[in-house]
């Protein structure tokens, strides 16, 4: 597959840019939960993004540039989405200078992060991946072994003309076969509603983090 050349070109054949473009991964709790071989990464590069939309860190972004000493901009999810090639072309336009995306948990835990890797590959950038903990394995922490596990799957907020359950048929699959089921509750972070992204108006809803209780109703 195209993805699958885009791996093996990655890894094994060399990147004519002198800049790396770093995919950092924080960890799950605080700025000190990044690590070391990150903190050097970052502390390489001119130009800094903080993803902040598939998930969201315990501190702010004041902390993590206090404990940093470095700028960061926050990526919403239009960035990421929309914009993303625009960051990638300003990286390959100065190779002299590195750049890095900060993603909470690990970088590849996300579909975006992947598309970030493929999109900067395809330009020939030169791309460094470090990884760190996710909720992928901290689920470890409630006592249920890892290794029990099914299927992960997330549930969105519901609207009142888009009420998907796939969701819960995986449940039902997993609980068959006898395996645990990690559920990824939405989060709704600088969000448009549809009606205002089809007026092109750039008025954001409240955040909203699904509870426990909202998932289950």
């Amino acid at each position: 597959t195209d993805s699958l050349n885009l791996f093996h070109k990655k890894n094994f054949l060399p990147s004519t840019s002198q800049m790396v473009f770093y995919i950092v991964g924080l960890g799950l709790g605080d700025e000190q939960d990044v690590t070391m071989k990150g903190f050097k990464a970052i502390q390489s590069c001119e130009l800094i993004y903080l993803e902040h939309y598939t998930s969201i860190l315990g501190v702010n972004k004041q902390k993590l540039e206090e404990f940093y000493g470095k700028t960061i901009i926050e990526a919403d999810r239009e960035t990421c989405e929309e914009t993303i090639d625009d960051i990638l072309d300003n990286c390959k336009k100065h190779e002299d200078k590195n750049s890095a995306i900060l993603v909470v948990g690990d970088p590849f835990c996300a579909t975006t992060h992947t598309d970030m890797f493929l999109r900067a590959i395809k330009r020939d950038l030169k791309v460094e991946v470090i990884h760190n903990a996710s909720i992928m394995n901290a689920a470890g922490a409630c006592g249920l072994q890892l290794y029990r596990y099914g299927e992960t799957i997330s549930i969105p907020f519901f609207t009142e003309t888009w009420r998907p359950y796939s969701f819960y048929e995986k449940i039902l699959i997993n609980r068959k076969n006898n395996h645990h089921t990690l559920c990824l509750l939405d989060i709704k972070v600088k969000e448009r509603t549809t009606e205002n992204i089809l007026k092109g108006k750039k008025v954001y809803e409240p955040p909203r983090f699904m509870s426990c209780k909202v998932a289950v109703e």
